[in-house]
């Protein structure tokens, strides 16, 4: 188990004048959904530790929907080194996107104690997504675990002795203090974040894959999100999360998710799709009403979600097909499937569900295992 002292450098790197990696980290949808973040958390420093989550999480991997980030690391000249300011330029599809630099700016601040040898370079960070970035598909995971993959390429050059696991460890631990589920983007179909009893290798820190072998029914399980509203979020993450301060429900909330997520390890291991749903699905309509009962308070759905949640449940019970939902902060609906059921639930979707969709629009993805680099 690494504690936050495992990620401190200690020795002298080697020397590196120039260096480029290139990344691939996909998005992922929580199935036992990580909502509110443990305030005053302070780490073995004492310092106050960040993006600390109030309830452990567990995550379905994507494949199709990522983030491709190429990040090139510049040995700066004696002179500019001496300033010991972090210096990086952002690149959104080959053209500058100032727009995301206070959030990338953040980012490296948190993580510049666990890597000093950021300073020392000139950072150009160049990335593009799969998905159309108004998609209304959240981009934070994906995009801060690439970055993180490829910060830890550089950091393996210049300690050769970093071992795969602490590398990737690490990744994760990285990823979380940008965005905190971008941590369960780095590694694993199945990514269990936060600290649960049944899981001894769990922790607050980083993402960690499930320590166990899937049930069959669950390789390859399908996704197709479904993009009924693809404007910007009505409530940021950070906001959303500082609503359960103070919620009359969270201390009941935060014991219900380590209770389904103990369901849900037994769920995965058995193949037990009928509750597999039913945790499933709790667990999204528990998110939003969390929002809806906060102060202030939101109501994220729209219309056309209640209408596709209300034609799956009539389509599952005519069919007895095993299609669930799950949803994230948002309007948008992720269908999931076992991959024995997709020829007819594509039907289902193109002839039932499409007309509640903007512009008609969905996206198919399935089961990943994390990132890759390219």
């Amino acid at each position: 188990m690494f504690s936050e002292t495992d990620f401190r450098i200690h020795t002298q790197p080697k020397e590196i004048v120039t260096a480029s990696f290139e990344w691939s980290a996909p998005s992922n949808i929580a199935l036992v959904k990580y909502w509110g973040k443990k305030e005053h958390q302070l780490d073995t420093f004492g310092n106050t530790a960040t993006q600390i989550p109030a309830n452990p999480s567990l995550s379905f991997t994507l494949k199709n929907c990522k983030t491709i980030t190429k990040t090139t690391f510049t040995k700066k000249n004696r002179s500019t080194a001496a300033s010991n300011l972090l210096s990086f330029e952002f690149l959104f599809e080959g053209a500058p996107k100032t727009t995301f630099n206070p959030k990338i700016a953040t980012f490296l601040d948190r993580i510049v104690a666990f890597c000093p040898y950021l300073k020392e370079y000139q950072i150009v960070i160049d990335s593009k997504n799969t998905f159309p970035h108004s998609s209304g598909i959240a981009s934070s995971a994906s995009s801060m675990a690439a970055l993180s993959v490829n910060i830890m390429s550089l950091e393996k050059q210049l300690y050769p002795d970093l071992s795969e696991e602490r590398f990737y460890a690490k990744a994760s631990f990285l990823a979380r203090l940008g965005s905190g589920s971008a941590c369960r983007s780095i590694k694993g179909n199945t990514v269990i974040w936060g600290k649960h009893d049944l899981i001894p290798s769990s922790t607050n820190l980083f993402g960690v894959p499930t320590p166990f072998q899937l049930h069959t029914v669950f390789e390859n399980y399908q996704d197709t999100i479904l993009l009924v509203d693809k404007g910007e979020k009505q409530v940021s993450s950070s906001v959303g999360h500082n609503l359960m301060h103070n919620h009359p429900f969270a201390a009941n909330r935060f014991e219900q998710a380590h209770q389904n997520l103990s369901k849900l390890v037994a769920v995965l291991k058995n193949g037990d799709l009928d509750t597999f749903i039913e945790i499933v699905e709790s667990e999204a309509i528990t998110l939003h009403a969390m929002m809806m009962t906060s102060l202030p308070y939101f109501v994220l759905m729209k219309p056309n979600t209640l209408a596709i949640l209300n034609t799956i449940w009539e389509f599952r019970r005519q069919s007895k097909i095993p299609i669930c939902f799950t949803l994230d902060a948002g309007a948008n609906v992720h269908v999931l499937y076992p991959k024995s059921a997709q020829e007819k639930t594509l039907q289902f979707i193109k002839d039932e569900l499409v007309v509640y969709c903007q512009n008609g629009q969905y996206i198919c993805d399935e089961m990943g295992f994390g990132a890759i680099e390219n």
